[in-house]
């Protein structure tokens, strides 16, 4: 995911600061435009996988820059960002070619969901899978818990669970070695990298969150905590 670049044209530096952050901690890579204009520019140089945009901005309005990008691109997702809510600002948006709509104040989780939804539907580049990459047609499966390393989707039970991307790595690794047991330098190494210098407690914090996402409201739990070793994720019995 790390050569997926998201263009963010936002002249709020706070907001653009905050999605730039966001962004990168997922793992794309960023590229920042205060204006139309020079969103256009950034546009222009290629390598763009989508496009945040919003709609009043100096120079080129975000109207006109979608206008831009629609007469040379039908295909590359573009997501509107505004403070205005009105049901005809989202059908202008909608009719010039945007894909997707978020009105300000917007909840980051929702937005980055939006965004891999969109990634996962734009065309590829080349149409064939580079040797290594994940089969989308492969699922790692426990139980009726089903995750898919290629569109990154994840589902129980039918429903689609939302995950961050550090949550996505850390419940792909204890599906790869399920029923093993994890301990917790092992999953620091293979989900933060053996460069990660900070404590082990992250582990048990980000295990939380999945547990929460992805056991609560389900039945059997699927993650275990084995004392003083680390965790497993095990099927059913």
């Amino acid at each position: 995911m790390s050569e997926t670049t998201i263009l963010v044209v936002e002249d709020e530096r706070k907001i653009a600061r905050l999605l730039q952050i966001e962004l990168e901690s997922e793992g794309y890579a960023v590229s920042l435009a205060p204006d139309g204009v020079e969103g256009w520019a950034a546009y222009k140089a290629g390598g763009i996988a989508l496009v945040l945009l919003d709609v009043m901005l100096p120079g080129i309005s975000g109207i006109d820059l979608l206008q831009r990008i629609r007469a040379v691109d039908a295909e590359t997702p573009v997501i509107m960002l505004t403070a205005k809510g009105s049901v005809t600002d989202k059908v202008t948006g909608l009719d010039l070619g945007a894909n997707d709509y978020v009105t300000k104040p917007f909840d980051m989780e929702e937005l980055l969901a939006r965004i891999r939804v969109l990634l996962r539907k734009a065309p590829s580049t080349n149409g064939t899978r580079a040797a290594g990459e994940p089969d989308p047609d492969e699922w790692l499966c426990a139980a009726d818990l089903r995750l898919n390393e290629a569109t990154r989707q994840v589902e129980r039970a039918g429903r689609e669970i939302v995950l961050t991307q550090r949550e996505f790595d850390l419940l792909a690794v204890l599906l790869r070695h399920k029923r093993l047991v994890l301990g917790r330098e092992q999953l620091l190494n293979q989900v933060w990298g053996f460069e990660y210098t900070g404590n082990t407690n992250v582990v048990d914090v980000y295990i939380r969150y999945v547990r929460k996402k992805v056991d609560e409201g389900f039945s059997p739990e699927l993650i275990h905590t084995v004392r003083g070793v680390g965790y497993v994720l095990r099927d059913a019995t």
